[in-house]
């Protein structure tokens, strides 16, 4: 009888931080594509201003293990939001391409801190459920990008859409600061060797890839996607948000589907949901068409990573939760920071970011199911 109030109090206060920052991030996010040419930078800019975000991520999830064991989980949270924080203050002061690709860097960092930070706290705790914070987690991160994408129908030019990012992280911090929580012991946290990381499952260590390759350039270049598509600029958040309302209906649904699919399977499944997605608004022109294919999107896009994350901590011991977690990240680090700049290619040409996305969906997809079905002919070679 009372289990249930300590583990709500024990996620509470990080879901609740998470999801304010997510919908300052959101917001940034979409903003930052449409705002370079206020202040007289060049539009290209944005793929080069995504990919150094991610590089930021991917430095960030190499150092972050040390980090929170140090400082502990919610305290790291705190000033991983403080630097990102300052990050974001010197963006409409100093409008210079240098200094805005040195503060995404630095964002990026932070941010990596941000995901360490909650998926461990997350994952910590009776492993049956894993798969519920989870999908609490990914619905506080993806509800909140929605509501925050949602912001640029309130105007994308001066202080406005800057100063109200920065209130929305300082009442995260506060949350941090005087909610009441437990965290986990900083001292139970040990570090993979590299032996055990070359163990963890290779699917899991794609499907963080793919996710980062699939989502970076979504958050970087969609945006601009859909500018170049004629979608005037007030309409953009509102199918922005659509792509992450996808991506919050699909989470319900993941602990429901592993009960009768395998994990690889399952990523094979939500892969070729997004190449029929990617596909669709090329085929059938129409706003309806393409409103459809960019909700598909959001539900096979933002599944991968959660499968992949919980099939790489699957019967892992609790002691490697952070350090696993970290791994995860860097893998969908690295597919985050060669994603916009690979997308960038192929909106050179005709088949823009909808046919990059459609190609790693595809191929991923014929990567799962092999995998998948090695893994099924190893259990029946075992059985």
């Amino acid at each position: 009888m009372n289990t249930s109030p300590v583990a709500t109090q024990r996620i509470a206060v990080p879901v609740i931080a998470l999801a304010l920052y997510a919908i300052a991030s959101g917001y940034l996010m979409s903003l930052l594509p449409l705002i370079l040419t206020h202040y007289e930078l060049d539009e290209s800019l944005a793929s080069w201003l995504a990919s150094v975000f991610y590089a930021g991520l991917l430095l960030g999830a190499m150092m972050m293990e040390p980090f929170v064991n140090r400082f502990g989980h919610r305290l790291a949270f705190i000033w991983c939001l403080v630097i990102l924080l300052l990050s974001i203050v010197v963006l409409p002061s100093l409008p210079y391409t240098s200094v805005w690709l040195t503060a995404r860097f630095v964002a990026g960092v932070a941010v990596a801190g941000v995901f360490v930070v909650v998926e461990s706290w997350l994952l910590h705790g009776d492993a049956s459920q894993r798969a519920k914070r989870l999908g609490i987690y990914m619905v506080a991160l993806y509800g909140g990008t929605a509501v925050g994408q949602l912001g640029i129908g309130l105007g994308v030019s001066g202080v406005i859409p800057f100063t109200m990012i920065i209130v929305l992280l300082v009442l995260a911090s506060v949350v941090l600061i005087y909610g009441e929580t437990d965290q986990p012991p900083a001292q139970q946290a040990t570090s993979l060797s590299w032996k055990q990381m070359t163990k963890l499952s290779h699917a899991a260590l794609i499907g963080c890839l793919v996710s980062g390759l699939m989502l970076g350039a979504i958050y970087g270049l969609m945006p601009v996607e859909l500018a170049n598509r004629g979608i005037p600029t007030m309409h953009l958040g509102s199918l922005l948000a659509l792509v992450i309302l996808g991506a919050m209906a699909v989470q319900p649904m993941i602990p429901w589907l592993s009960k009768f699919l395998g994990r690889k399977l399952l990523m094979a499944m939500f892969c070729l949901v997004g190449a029929g997605a990617s596909v669709l608004p090329v085929l059938f022109t129409g706003t309806g068409t393409l409103v459809l294919g960019l909700f598909l999107l959001g539900v096979a896009t933002f599944a991968l990573y959660p499968i992949a994350i919980n099939l790489g901590c699957d019967k892992l011991d609790a002691n490697y939760i952070v350090s696993a977690t970290q791994v995860m990240l860097f893998s969908y680090s690295v597919g985050s920071v060669l994603g916009p700049i690979m997308a960038d290619w192929f909106m050179q040409g005709n088949q823009g970011l909808l046919g990059y996305l459609f190609v790693i969906s595809l191929s991923t997809c014929f990567y799962m199911l092999i995998s998948s079905i090695k893994t099924k002919r190893q259990w029946v070679a075992g059985g």
